[in-house]
């Protein structure tokens, strides 16, 4: 009874007004758009397991990022993450390309794809954003999983749908976002897996009536985000200036200006980025050896690659790996920023 109850309850809230203080519901739905949303609100579900049995995780952040803070090199995740933005229009980078995205748009990123967004000058930029752990690999629809996860490995995924479809995956998202915000409790946690497990399949039913299209240019300023895409699928391989001229067709000279003044970033400096950033992923992640990721991420040598990595990580790899990894879930969950 108390566990029909406790959907019951969840059921009503989800007919009341949400706006409802009494019942600790706050959301008010955002203007030109059917999601709810709540600036500030932020919550992680099942987070005490994360650390040690890798179950499902969720954590919820309904905030604003303002141009000002504009991350200044693409960042990654261990976790899966999803953005859905609300304000009128934004800019993102998945692996060195650049997309326009605009208000309800979803954006999928896989774990270890480098991404940044950017935000345009003015008011600050509302967005959600979801970061989660799938079921671990003994789940008993484990392989299900894996198939559904392919929406975030899509060329591009990036996700915008008509008006009748997008009102049928955003209505199951706000029931999400209303049991999210209920008391802390074990049925919450599995309500809130549920509701998120049926969002997803959503939008893998739906995944071919994404009316998405990038924007294509030939302006120079799409060429460097072309030769940064380039770098992000080609690092572990002999890059320089000078092979990326040649590539290219571009002088040196030309080329390292203009990365410079789309970037801020020297070829080189760039390079070297996004090498530790997959030096960073596979410390965390694999069981290779040091070693072998030096050779693998495209360093010269060991001693090179010690040296690169001191100098932006400012400790050497082994303390990373050392130091980084028991934690590397929640440090992500509390540190993630778009």
């Amino acid at each position: 009874m108390k566990f029909l109850s406790f959907f019951l309850i969840i059921h009503f809230a989800l007919c009341l007004s949400t706006t409802d203080e009494k019942g600790g519901f706050l959301m008010n739905y955002y203007y030109n758009s059917p999601l709810l949303f709540e600036r500030g609100f932020c919550t992680t579900i099942n987070s005490n397991h994360v650390l040690t049995t890798h179950d499902a995780c969720y954590n919820f952040d309904f905030d604003c990022r303002s141009h000002s803070m504009n991350m200044k090199f693409p960042h990654f995740h261990t976790f899966y993450e999803i953005m859905i933005l609300l304000s009128p229009k934004a800019y993102c980078l998945i692996e060195g390309k650049r997309y326009d995205i605009l208000a309800n748009d979803l954006i999928l990123h896989a774990p270890s794809i480098l991404h940044q967004s950017e935000y345009l000058p003015g008011a600050p930029s509302d967005r959600i954003i979801v970061g989660f752990t799938p079921p671990c690999a003994d789940h008993p629809y484990y392989e299900q999983f894996e198939e559904l996860f392919q929406i975030f490995k899509t060329p591009c995924p990036i996700f915008r749908f008509e008006p009748e479809i997008q009102n049928t995956i955003y209505r199951i998202f706000n029931e999400i976002t209303l049991a999210a915000q209920m008391e802390e409790s074990s049925m919450r946690n599995l309500i809130v897996h549920n509701k998120f497990t049926e969002f997803l399949l959503s939008l893998y039913h739906f995944r071919n009536k994404n009316k998405y299209s990038p924007n294509i240019t030939s302006n120079i300023q799409e060429k460097i985000y072309t030769i940064t895409n380039y770098i992000h699928t080609h690092y572990s391989e002999d890059i320089s200036l000078k092979s990326l001229s040649d590539t290219f067709f571009l002088s040196p000279y030309y080329l390292s200006h203009q990365f410079k003044q789309v970037t801020g970033y020297t070829v080189t400096q760039y390079i070297q980025m996004t090498r530790i950033k997959n030096v960073q992923y596979l410390l965390l992640n694999s069981d290779m050896k040091i070693s072998e990721i030096s050779a693998h991420t495209g360093f010269s040598s060991f001693s090179q690659f010690n040296r690169v990595f001191r100098k932006f990580c400012n400790i050497s790899p082994s303390d990373f790996k050392a130091q980084a990894r028991p934690v590397a879930y929640r440090m992500a969950f509390e540190n993630s920023e778009q």
